[in-house]
């Protein structure tokens, strides 16, 4: 399990333990997080799912495949560096304090 900090855009945060295996989008899903919609329901078809990770995560995380770095092009105002798409990130106990906040809206 790791803790997650989603900081929504207007900065209000939720702390959520979110089981190993599960995704981040899961995560921020199954507690009612709100700014993540995750139209595809996971499947890395849409950009619903886009966040900003905070900066001091950025290098710890796996590199983007192919398929997600395809998809933020569709993401509202991607940043480069920072953008990933949730359904991407597998938590596992690397993923302890991970923060991430999500743009002021979702495509």
């Amino acid at each position: 399990m790791a803790r997650i900090t989603y900081v929504e855009h207007g900065g209000k945060e939720h702390v959520i333990d979110v089981p190993n295996g599960l995704t981040v989008m899961e995560g921020a899903r199954d507690n009612g997080i709100p700014g993540i919609e995750a139209d595809c329901g996971g499947a890395c078809a849409c950009s619903t799912c886009h966040v900003y990770v905070d900066p001091d995560w950025v290098a710890k995380l796996p590199k983007k495949q192919a398929m997600e770095e395809d998809m933020l092009d569709f993401a509202y105002e991607p940043d480069p560096v920072r953008s990933r798409l949730t359904c991407q990130l597998k938590v596992s106990p690397a993923l302890e304090g991970l923060r991430v906040q999500m743009p002021v809206k979702q495509i």
